[in-house]
């Protein structure tokens, strides 16, 4: 294959757009004799004639014309190649792969791809529900860049592999049904909750969230019904087959027939974390997401 010279194409160029060696050489802050040589070892490296005399000053020849219009692509191409590797070293580049739960995944996830995508256009956010266990897992493996969960699924702090930003304390509501003695009652606390069925998450941390919640509030829950989803359970209590805890995150997913309350002194709150490999905090991409998505947990924060 041809060796090209990038360097040398550049002198051919100049030389095309001001149409002297003298001019080329001040351009470049060359000497005539510099300008020369190049061009003479660039024609020697391409095996073609690129200059031809033309009394006291040189012209093109056809070769060189050639050779410039395929240049000027290559030239374009750096000149887009530069650009993004700019962006790339100032975060406004790259691709960030996300892993994160589910209720996050609209909470927070999606708030922050969307001012990534007004703010950083050439950005490139790709989202992953996962729970913690896998979304670490994806994490550890390289696939995934940044990984969200609650703080109580999350690598150790002092796991060297990882490093932990805090973003969200994320208030749990209870979720009880329109008309229930208690919706409309002034300083709910949990406590006041001790005699009703409970609805549990069926899987995942979600049990566990309930009854230490419950504990810390002075009582053992009664598990009369337990579902994966929000939309499943915020259906049970809607039918008023007990009531349930829900984080304020999954407000979204609302129902008419229920009533969402704020507990008063002993409100519990699960803490959400971004997580991402040690160091890698520091690649200007990264933080772009990390930054994007504490704004969007503190959006969330002035809205309560």
């Amino acid at each position: 294959m041809t060796e090209w010279d990038i360097k040398k194409l550049q002198i051919l160029r100049t030389l095309r757009d001001r149409g002297t060696v003298t001019a080329t050489a001040e351009a470049l802050l060359m000497t005539p004799s510099a300008v020369s040589q190049q061009l003479t070892n660039l024609a020697k490296q391409l095996g073609v004639q690129l200059l031809e005399a033309q009394g006291r000053r040189v012209r093109l020849t056809d070769a060189a014309h050639l050779v410039l219009r395929h240049a000027e692509v290559v030239f374009a191409q750096l000149e887009r190649a530069d650009a993004e590797l700019d962006g790339y070293l100032r975060g406004e580049a790259g691709q960030v792969r996300v892993a994160a739960f589910s209720t996050a995944v609209p909470a927070l996830v999606v708030p922050a791809v969307h001012q990534l995508r007004t703010a950083h256009p050439g950005l490139d956010v790709r989202v992953r529900e996962a729970e913690a266990a896998k979304a670490y897992e994806l994490l550890a493996a390289g696939e995934v860049d940044l990984a969200l969960s609650l703080a109580a699924h999350a690598p150790s702090v002092r796991d060297p592999k990882f490093s932990r930003v805090p973003l969200l304390a994320d208030p749990l509501d209870v979720a009880l049904p329109t008309g229930h003695p208690l919706a409309e009652a002034p300083g709910l606390r949990l406590a006041d909750l001790s005699a009703e069925p409970w609805i549990f998450g069926g899987s995942g941390p979600w049990s566990e969230i309930t009854t230490a919640a419950c504990e810390a509030a002075g009582f053992v829950p009664e598990q009369a019904h337990s579902a994966s989803g929000w939309t499943a359970i915020l259906a049970m209590v809607e039918a008023g087959m007990g009531v349930a805890l829900v984080p304020r995150m999954a407000s979204a997913e609302r129902r008419t027939g229920v009533v969402m309350r704020a507990l008063s002194a002993d409100q519990p709150r699960r803490h959400v974390v971004a997580a991402v490999r040690r160091g890698a905090e520091e690649g200007p991409a990264v933080a772009r997401v990390l930054g994007a998505l504490r704004q969007a947990a503190a959006g969330r924060e002035t809205v309560r």
